[in-house]
């Protein structure tokens, strides 16, 4: 069924409310759920609520966080998440970000004891709506096999980048450093259709198209993919004094303890480079320029990186949100949550 942006808000927000959320809180939440899923990328939309909803009645996540941040010089900075919602916590330290940045050029941002926090691209976009770029990262638990591995080491570890164009252009990238994001299989899982076989292996390290059967996910392009996948925990993990690899805390394990998750958020002012009108007038001659390019046969159009969601986003306004009836009447019913995913193994159908 199709809700508008507005009602899918709303339903998030009060069932957020109902677990425990403060209002201020949930309506964060719900922002950034909101725009992944008018974005098309709803493996970190409104599927992920009632998983939200059972972490915070279950105390996983502190509803009245110490937030802290910690200038650590004058380009740096720690936000102490104190276990609060990941999305809160993310928009807070990009928040500071971009205002550091705008004084000193640069800001280099991690974020300390924070929980899972969605898409990335939304706090990316929120420093290309400022004339910033941006670039996020997080950690996430330990969901792939590594180059020629058979056992899962690091998570999908994405990676989000965002840069002002001339005028309301921007270009917004976010990805996974797998082939493709967990969420993407749940969500497969939740529309019972079937995966490409690119996007992960069985128990037994094979290829399969079975979203119910899957237990790795493959990094993107091999051991370009396993090296940024080192890259993100290096940056969102060791640099913070955080767990790394296996020691990063599973997502569905005892959800009345905190997930201790690491992110990074990097911020830079091009006016202390080549100049903000050079740099927009560079993004936007970028976008159009690859617009141009001669597409390869059977296709109409080349896009620039994250075209595609930024077109699901105007359709999604204009016609409203798909969204999947079991999650709709989830989100209507009185239920905080209906099927427990505590200490649920992350691969089990």
């Amino acid at each position: 069924m199709k809700l508008t942006h507005q009602e899918l808000h709303s339903l998030m927000k009060n069932k957020l409310m109902q677990a425990g959320l403060t209002e201020k809180h949930a309506s964060i939440v719900a922002d950034v759920l909101v725009h992944a899923d008018l974005r098309g990328i709803h493996s970190h939309g409104a599927v992920r609520v009632e998983y939200y909803a059972e972490r915070i009645s279950k105390g996983g996540t502190n509803t009245n966080p110490n937030f802290k941040f910690e200038k650590t010089g004058p380009c740096s900075a720690i936000f102490h998440g104190d276990n609060g919602s990941g999305h809160v916590a993310a928009k807070l330290a990009m928040d500071e970000a971009i205002a550091m940045a705008k004084e000193n050029g640069v800001a280099v941002v991690g974020m300390r004891q924070v929980g899972h926090s969605g898409a990335l691209s939304y706090f990316v976009e929120m420093a290309a709506n400022a004339g910033l770029v941006g670039i996020s990262m997080c950690q996430s638990d330990p969901m792939a096999v590594p180059f020629n591995g058979a056992e899962v080491y690091y998570g999908t570890n994405p990676i989000a980048f965002a840069a002002p164009g001339e005028g309301t252009d921007k270009i917004i990238f976010d990805m996974a450093t797998t082939v493709q994001a967990w969420g993407k299989v749940l969500d497969a899982r939740s529309r019972n259709v079937a995966i490409p076989d690119t996007w992960a292996v069985d128990s037994n390290g094979k290829p399969t198209t079975d979203a119910h059967a899957v237990h790795g996910l493959l990094p993107i392009a091999g051991p370009k993919g396993y090296g940024l996948m080192m890259m993100v925990d290096v940056l969102a993990g060791v640099l913070l004094g955080l767990p790394f690899g296996k020691s990063v805390s599973s997502m569905y394990h005892d959800l009345k303890e905190g997930r201790n998750l690491g992110q990074l958020h990097i911020v830079i002012d091009p006016a202390k480079f080549a100049g903000a009108e050079v740099v927009r007038q560079g993004i936007s001659r970028m976008m159009k320029e690859l617009n141009d390019i001669k597409p390869a046969e059977g296709i109409d159009m080349v896009f620039y990186p994250g075209q595609n969601t930024e077109i699901a986003e105007r359709e999604a306004l204009a016609n409203g949100v798909e969204i999947v009836d079991e999650i709709y009447n989830y989100l209507i019913s009185d239920a905080i949550f209906v099927n427990s995913y505590d200490n649920k193994d992350p691969f089990a159908s």
